[in-house]
């Protein structure tokens, strides 16, 4: 059974016309199932958890980047996901602005997402977390001085004019060394940017300290001093053929 996952900003009237033709391509592609919208319920865990115990494995989050993270984060905090993690896949269906993770999964707005998900290209990735926030694709470092400490070993300096990002899945498609971004090698790269030079520090034991925030996938904010690392589950995500890794 698919369960598909529609974030509130949905019941605008805008979005209407669109979802109205990409439920009807996903019947007739037979990729029909349950809708849940998450305009009334504030519990996106228990929701989950309960799917999870009706024998549910397909599950679709419709919306942005901010959709994408809410519904991550509520299946891999569930136990029974460690239990079913094998089995259970997770799909996009991005829909209007702030859509950078779908976009580096190759996955294209409306109806063509629905044939993506029909092609069933699946890859195990890693999930990232900063604080208490899941992330998928990336993490920007916004601040005026602060000092990232890898491994506990050595530490960098970031100043102002310096552009500083942690990486599980890039979302630029020709980025430089973009072989060296895997997101299955569990390990998250940081990217640091000072006019043309670009250096890559793998790890998965980051702190950061100092002030600013991280600005996790252009949505959710962690402010700092703050950790990071890779959670111990994976995710099994359908991807496009134009996705930014291999």
């Amino acid at each position: 059974m698919n369960v598909y996952i529609y974030d509130d900003f949905l019941n605008k009237s805008r979005y209407r016309r669109t979802l109205g033709k990409i439920e009807i391509r996903l019947t007739d592609l037979g990729l029909n199932g349950k809708i849940i919208r998450l305009g009334s319920i504030k519990n996106v865990k228990d929701l989950i958890q309960a799917e999870l115990k009706n024998g549910v494995k397909n599950f679709t989050a419709v919306g942005n980047n901010n959709t994408v993270i809410k519904v991550v984060s509520a299946l891999v905090s569930n136990k029974a996901y460690d239990f079913f993690q094998k089995e259970i896949l997770f799909s996009i269906i991005p829909i209007g602005e702030n859509n950078s993770i779908a976009n580096s999964l190759g996955i294209k707005k409306g109806q063509e997402s629905c044939n993506i998900i029909l092609a069933r290209r699946i890859k195990t990735v890693d999930l990232a977390w900063a604080g208490t926030t899941v992330f998928l694709g990336k993490a920007e470092l916004k601040t005026n001085y602060a000092e990232i400490e890898i491994d506990e070993k050595y530490k960098i300096e970031i100043e102002k004019n310096i552009n500083a990002q942690i990486l599980n899945i890039s979302d630029i498609k020709n980025l430089i060394n973009i072989d060296r971004i895997n997101p299955n090698d569990k390990k998250l790269n940081i990217s640091i940017n000072k006019g043309k030079d670009t250096t890559y520090i793998a790890s998965n034991n980051i702190q950061i300290h100092g002030s600013g925030e991280l600005l996790l996938d252009t949505s959710l904010v962690e402010s700092l001093p703050v950790k990071l690392g890779i959670l111990k589950q994976k995710l099994n995500i359908v991807v496009g053929k134009t996705r930014n890794f291999h």
